[in-house]
């Protein structure tokens, strides 16, 4: 089923006539096409992309073919028109900002405006064959640029330079873009989750890597911990635990099973060494697609939530000591009925730089 026909089919369950489309993201996802000026008008029948002259050619040749592209010089008009006949059209209200919500209101008082709520997110979670296709080349890229990052990297380097390392080489090996603002923090700015990178020589320890490439749109995730120098026993422990804990998740991880209990699994292996018992402060994991943090989750607050073939989801245990060090190591996977496909290549045997 196409993803239209998945929307519509969503909009006569409740009720509703048409939608008005006006989340970037959710735009791309309908229409195959990314663009920052206008919007989307659906009905049982129709698929309208209204956008203006700058797009308009892009647009002819990139979107479903199931659109009609147009640059009316009354976008109101236009809409109006598209929407004669509706009663109650459908709008992103986790989305639209009050006052555009105001606006179209005004505008199109002829119809009841409301809210979806997360559907549109809900029909994202599962991804087709294409989609995988694409988030798997995007992990294809950041896969290769970790491997090309390891041939040069070494402890004279800063943390910045690690990072534009990163991003220069995934740019080279054919990223659009980059899935969040790439993350490498050393020694005892490893024990930030999401700690930004400085201008400064890799620390002794752990450095933490986490980034993504965006290709054709669908981003990537993946963080590896490597150590800079070499690794004491405590070092090596907290290591092979992080490690034991994504493993075990990775292996638990199949259709049907509670994402709560995923979560649980990962985080009793951590809890279970004395030391280390509490230090894992954040979920599991999240859904990657368009966006690089979608739902579902896995976290303390999924139990009762039933994984569904075709979600994508990172696990991504990690162990932060305050104040001294962490490390973290994720891969990406797609949920199937026996098991999941892992969509990241890059080795995870304990690294040393020196």
């Amino acid at each position: 089923m196409n993803k239209l026909q998945k929307l519509r089919d969503r909009l006569k369950a409740s009720e509703l006539d048409a939608i008005i489309v006006l989340d970037e993201l959710n735009q791309h996802y309908l229409s195959d096409f990314s663009f920052t000026d206008g919007l989307l008008v659906i009905t049982a029948t129709e698929a309208h992309l209204i956008t203006d002259f700058r797009y308009y050619e892009m647009a002819l040749s990139e979107c479903n073919p199931e659109f009609k592209v147009v640059t009316p010089k009354n976008r109101w008009e236009y809409i109006s028109e598209a929407l004669s006949g509706a009663r109650r059209v459908g709008f992103e209200g986790d989305y639209v900002s009050y006052s555009t919500y105001n606006a179209y209101k005004q505008k199109l008082s002829f119809c009841e405006l409301v809210s979806v709520g997360s559907m549109l997110a809900e029909i994202r979670q599962i991804k087709s064959r294409e989609e995988i296709e694409l988030i798997q080349k995007a992990q294809d890229i950041a896969d290769a640029a970790f491997s090309e990052l390891l041939t040069v990297l070494n402890p004279n380097m800063t943390e910045n330079e690690v990072a534009v390392e990163l991003e220069y080489r995934m740019r080279r090996l054919g990223a659009e873009g980059f899935s969040f603002d790439t993350i490498a923090v050393s020694g005892d700015a490893s024990s930030l989750p999401h700690g930004t990178p400085r201008m400064k020589k890799l620390s002794s320890g752990f450095l933490t890597m986490d980034f993504g490439a965006k290709y054709k749109g669908y981003c990537s995730d993946m963080t590896r911990t490597v150590v800079i120098g070499r690794a004491d026993d405590e070092m090596k422990k907290l290591y092979n635990t992080v490690l034991s804990a994504q493993l075990a998740a990775i292996d638990f991880l199949r259709e049907g099973v509670d994402a709560g209990e995923a979560d649980k699994v990962a985080r009793d292996i951590i809890d279970g060494v004395l030391e280390f018992k509490g230090a894992f402060g954040h979920s599991l994991g999240h859904s990657v697609g368009l966006f690089v943090h979608e739902t579902p989750t896995l976290s303390p607050r999924s139990f009762g939530r039933a994984l569904r073939t075709g979600e994508i989801l990172t696990v991504e245990p990690g162990i932060y000591l305050f104040g001294k060090y962490g490390c973290r190591i994720e891969d990406m996977v797609a949920i199937e009925p026996d098991g999941v496909y892992n969509f990241t290549h890059s080795p995870k045997d304990l690294i040393e730089i020196y």
